[in-house]
């Protein structure tokens, strides 16, 4: 009889584990980040790549940004990882993110990122720690809920805590099909933030975006 071993078992459950890499690539007409503008009105070109094995997940993304001043740009470059699941009708998922910037554009932010969906709707929470350049560290928690319904979602977004305010956003998304053969994602989303997330007057944006989507392994 054949021993078995850890190794052999290790080695007979890898090819039974479903391993994707994926990379994704995109410019926008502008940055906005939770009813936060990045890219001072300015396109923004971004990418990442990602890793997912059984529920789990862990990526990171990158996207340029613009503070207007002629300084302080560079990229926002973001890391990330958890797990989410399914259950008949229901989704979860529970993980965490670091944000981080080149050139001094902002300080980094550490979040807990958890969520919850049913059917159409979907609620994200983040409960985060910003360091602020070697100030007081502030908390913050942000709450998301967004319906969807065939490419159309609405989102609002609510921040607490340390951080204050508001934005409302609307907007339809779809993959451009030529000959069977699909070949970017597109969106365009209409956003409202208020006075007290911008720290001065409210403001309203229109935002378009094209993303595409690479398969770089899949067993």
């Amino acid at each position: 009889m054949q021993k078995l071993t850890l190794a052999s078992l290790l080695l007979a459950a890898v090819p039974a584990l479903a391993v994707d890499l994926g990379a994704n690539a995109g410019l926008s007409s502008e940055y906005i980040f939770r009813g936060i503008p990045q890219s001072d009105g300015k396109a923004a070109a971004f990418g990442g790549i990602d890793l997912g094995a059984a529920g789990f997940y862990a990526g990171t993304w990158a996207s340029t940004v613009d503070s207007g001043s002629g300084r302080n740009d560079g990229l926002e470059i973001d890391y990330y990882g958890g797990y989410g699941g399914e259950a008949g009708d229901f989704r979860y998922g529970i993980g965490g993110t670091w944000y981080s910037y080149t050139d001094q554009f902002d300080d980094d932010y550490k979040e807990l990122n958890l969520s919850g969906g049913w059917r159409f709707l979907t609620l994200n929470v983040a409960i985060g720690e910003y360091d602020n350049f070697g100030g007081p560290t502030l908390n913050y928690q942000f709450y998301d809920i967004t319906a969807e319904y065939r490419g159309w979602h609405a989102t609002i977004g609510i921040f607490a805590d340390d951080f204050d305010g508001n934005y409302y956003e609307a907007g339809y998304g779809d993959t451009l099909t030529v000959n069977d053969v699909e070949l970017f994602d597109y969106s365009f989303v209409v956003i409202y933030s208020d006075d007290k997330l911008l720290g001065g007057d409210d403001d309203i944006n229109i935002v378009a975006q094209i993303t595409k989507n690479f398969s770089l392994f899949s067993n």
